[in-house]
């Protein structure tokens, strides 16, 4: 009973975290699926034809026209310009510098990502010269979500040199009726800014390898169950039998 009690046990728990580690794969299969879609459906949306800034400004639903091209006019708040500072490019450590724009003719004002400016290490206070054109400008790019955030303790700092953007904390400030979204400029470097922005990532590699983990969990769990309840025991058994003997020969 007590043999028959422990198999139980250890066949039991065999099989829990064994058949966790499968669903826990194929989990990791379906995100990378989920988001295998959505970068499809972003490269769908890249290639469409671009917005004006009238139908920008009628957006119903921002989610469905994310990382659409937009080929808009209006003019810069210059006053409100602003400077992300730790970001990169190309590996090299810098600002991104983000002005708010005034479309044309609507008047909505939207947060442009300008691009990417290096800084001055001697003087960290400093900002570089970027040119910010008056009167009316045309601007090419496609709407994204706002500038991604990185860790900064405490309530979002203000100021010319920021770590973050908080949107809700910036339109209280600037007094700017802000929209939800912003809009990623594109084209080759001009005003002082580059725009290489780094390729679409959405780290569907690291999916298939965490499920490459949790399938090689699951089937290390199970072969060793199989070994010390079955092959080591049947090894032992055989060992432990009466070695047989032949009688001897008579002449």
């Amino acid at each position: 009973m007590n043999f028959n009690r422990k198999f139980f046990l250890i066949t039991l728990v065999a099989a829990l975290f064994s058949g966790l580690g499968i669903y826990l794969g194929f989990w990791q299969l379906s995100r990378a699926a989920q988001k295998q879609a959505l970068h499809a459906e972003m490269v769908s949306q890249t290639r469409q034809a671009p917005l004006d800034a009238t139908v920008v400004a009628q957006l119903s639903s921002v989610s469905s026209a994310l990382y659409r091209p937009v080929r808009v006019t209006g003019t810069w708040e210059a006053a409100h310009t602003v400077y992300l500072d730790n970001r990169q490019m190309d590996g090299k450590v810098g600002f991104f510098v983000l002005t708010p724009l005034r479309l044309q003719p609507s008047g909505q004002v939207i947060v442009v990502q300008r691009g990417w400016v290096a800084r001055n290490f001697e003087s960290r206070a400093a900002v570089p010269e970027v040119q910010t054109p008056t009167g009316l400008v045309s601007v090419e790019g496609h709407i994204a979500p706002p500038p991604s955030k990185l860790y900064e303790p405490g309530t979002p700092a203000a100021g010319l040199i920021r770590q973050n953007l908080d949107l809700a904390q910036f339109r209280q400030q600037s007094g700017l009726a802000l929209a939800d979204f912003s809009i990623r400029q594109t084209g080759p470097t001009s005003e002082g800014l580059r725009r290489d922005w780094p390729a679409m990532a959405l780290g569907v590699e690291k999916h298939y390898g965490y499920a490459f983990q949790w399938f090689a969990l699951s089937a290390l769990v199970l072969g060793l169950y199989l070994w010390f309840q079955f092959f080591r025991r049947t090894k032992a058994r055989s060992k432990e039998s009466p070695t047989h003997v032949p009688p001897p020969s008579i002449r």
